[in-house]
């Protein structure tokens, strides 16, 4: 198999409910076809249904034994840090020690309006709580905001993954994170990115990549999720969909992995999630032959 790892974006509550699935039988899923790690976002209130980030991985994390959970990606920021801190030790020792942290600093200015969070301080307090999280978690007595507090149990710190692909978020990530974690660009934005974290550090450091398409026949083409995503968030798509059969998204994983990506992840934007999953394994073992 390929040193790429390949994992997958849980299926939303609403598609959960149209394909007769659960959060735990489709996590169930994706570890038995093989992925290496299974992902669910981190939102408060954006006008859809969706689950807490903390609870539904502990739930996925409580009925598999291989597979990595992933928050993609955490907001430190929403909340003060010792409860973040809480949280991420709680999902560390849970899942024993199978989480990978994707931190980030997004949504809307509604999400941190519910937040009781000012959308102007979501950067600053990111980067503050980068810089305490793993004294925290390590069980050290720190003193936040002029209180001395020694969370346990201590644990093993997750990677941490900075999310975005934009030159702030790449700073952040030479600065304080373990790793990169852009998406929905292309393997040539990855391999800039990746020289310019070259260019700002010289430790070594993980790059996950955040893609979506639709695999196989009897799907939305490309063309059509790449109008769907600029429809949802104002960017151009162009070639950012993976699409097509086995050989066709092996090519694509692998130019990924030859722009310096380690782990892909990949959500789908149309057909069965449990075949979808399937043909995404088999598409992986395919660049593993």
């Amino acid at each position: 198999m390929s040193t790429l790892a390949v994992g997958v974006v849980l299926p939303s509550l609403t598609t959960r409910r149209e394909q007769g699935l659960d959060l735990r039988t489709a996590a169930r899923h994706a570890e038995s076809v093989g992925l290496a790690s299974v992902w669910h976002g981190d939102h408060l209130a954006i006008g859809a249904p969706v689950l807490d980030v903390t609870v539904a991985l502990a739930t996925v994390a409580a009925v598999t034994e291989r597979i990595s959970v992933g928050a993609g990606v955490y907001v430190p920021a929403l909340r003060p840090v010792a409860v973040a801190a809480k949280q991420i030790a709680s999902l560390q020792h849970v899942s024993d020690g199978r989480l990978l942290l994707g931190i980030g600093s997004g949504g809307g200015v509604e999400q941190w309006a519910a937040a009781g969070v000012p959308y102007a301080e979501r950067g600053p307090r990111t980067d503050r709580a980068l810089d305490l999280l793993p004294g925290l978690l390590a069980g050290e007595p720190l003193l936040v905001d002029g209180h001395r507090v020694t969370l346990a149990p201590a644990v093993p710190k997750p990677p941490f993954w900075v999310g975005n692909a934009s030159d702030v978020a790449i700073r952040r990530a030479a600065r304080a994170g373990d790793g990169w974690f852009p998406s929905l660009i292309t393997a040539t934005a990855v391999a800039a990115g990746v020289a310019r974290l070259a260019e700002l550090t010289d430790r070594p450091m993980s790059v996950a990549v955040g893609a979506t398409g639709a695999l196989g026949a009897g799907v939305r083409s490309q063309q059509e999720i790449e109008t769907s995503i600029g429809a949802a968030y104002g960017i151009s798509a162009a070639g950012v969909p993976i699409t097509g059969g086995s050989n066709e998204v092996a090519a694509r994983l692998a130019e990924f992995h030859a722009a310096g990506s380690q782990h892909v992840v990949m959500g789908f934007a149309d057909g069965d999630w449990r075949r979808q999953c399937e043909l995404l394994a088999e598409s992986w073992a395919v660049l593993g032959s």
